[in-house]
């Protein structure tokens, strides 16, 4: 079984910060996400963001979000909006201070929230590159979409948790099925 890289986790635990289902968002303020980056060695401890900071974060992991399954429907505005902030962030190409085994790194001086944002587009990058992206996924459940890792041979996990989204979206299915349909109105 293939184990989630460091990456691979870092991006399945942002863009799993809300919690569609209920709506519960890990990092509805500034000083939430300036915690949560913190805790993952994105930012140091003393780390503050700013409204305007705050929003991009959010906008990345929307974006972020989308782009793990092509087969949903999406919404694009999430995804070019991801892309722009992505191609702001700038990120360093390197074999010496990062060394070979991870070649990119965000640029020296950034200020601490574009670091923590350079961070998280390393770690995006990282999936890309290695292809292991096409493992982390969104659950096929309308009304979860949380990210998971997809540890299945052929890469065909559907959901996050059979027990929960796929027994609900079947369950679901099996009802429609089960209805009497309506005779149609001449």
């Amino acid at each position: 079984m293939i184990e989630p890289t460091p990456a691979a986790q870092l991006i399945k635990a942002f863009v799993n910060t809300v919690d569609l289902e209920n709506g519960q968002d890990d990092v509805a303020s500034p000083d939430e996400l300036a915690r949560w980056l913190a805790a993952r060695q994105l930012g140091p401890a003393s780390l503050r963001l700013t409204d305007e900071q705050h929003a991009v974060f959010l906008e990345l992991r929307a974006g972020f979000r989308e782009a793990l399954d092509p087969g949903h429907p999406v919404f694009p505005h999430h995804l070019a909006r991801a892309d722009a902030i992505l191609a702001d962030a700038p990120v360093l190409v390197t074999v010496t201070r990062a060394g070979p085994e991870r070649p990119l790194a965000p640029a020296p001086g950034l200020p601490e929230a574009r670091t923590a944002l350079a961070r998280l587009a390393v770690a995006w990058a990282e999936l890309v590159l290695t292809g292991q992206i096409h493992r982390l996924k969104r659950c096929a459940e309308h009304t979860c979409q949380g990210a998971f890792w997809d540890s299945s041979r052929n890469h065909s996990r559907r959901w996050c948790s059979m027990r929960l989204c796929g027994n609900r979206t079947k369950a679901r299915r099996y009802a429609a099925r089960q209805r009497p349909q309506r005779p149609q109105r001449p």
